[in-house]
């Protein structure tokens, strides 16, 4: 590892553990050359995923962008950043574990409001409301409508 500082080639690992996803090993290492310490991250490297758009073109899977679009929907709710982090990191480990390296924008969607349903319902409609391209009260209705069946039926299961 390079030292970041003075560009020394040697250093030495002074501690090391999981982060906190556990997708990843935190490094805590001090450079032999000016002994200034400093963090590493390794983790192993994923195939890339490309994303299959509605138009038809095909770019690189971004985490960021699914993060920036939950955080929209949860705007202004009592849902961490961690919480939405976590869903994330599901998501793209899901994505990247089960799919032959392409995946749609639908498969996508699906698997984010599968995500919010558990962590916020509002957050849910409101992600859905842009993902399904809702352009009437009534599609809002209906997916609340969905939601209120859904909460009956686990309701009734509980009893």
């Amino acid at each position: 590892m390079k030292c970041p500082y003075c560009g020394h080639l040697e250093d030495r690992v002074l501690d090391s553990r999981p982060t906190r996803d556990e997708v990843a090993i935190r490094r805590r290492r001090e450079c032999l050359g000016c002994a200034r310490r400093y963090t590493t991250f390794e983790q192993v490297e994923r195939p890339r995923v490309m994303v299959i758009k509605r138009n038809g073109t095909r770019d690189d899977f971004c985490r960021d962008k699914l993060l920036r679009s939950m955080e929209i929907a949860s705007r202004k709710r009592p849902v961490s950043q961690v919480i939405l982090g976590d869903a994330c990191a599901r998501i793209e480990r899901e994505l990247s574990d089960h799919l032959d390296g392409e995946v749609t924008t639908a498969q996508i969607g699906e698997r984010v409001m599968a995500e919010l349903k558990e962590i916020d319902q509002v957050a849910l409609v409101r992600y859905a409301s842009v993902y399904l391209e809702f352009n009437s009260p009534g599609e809002f209705r209906e997916i609340v409508a969905q939601l209120k069946r859904s909460q009956e039926v686990l309701a009734g299961r509980a009893k």
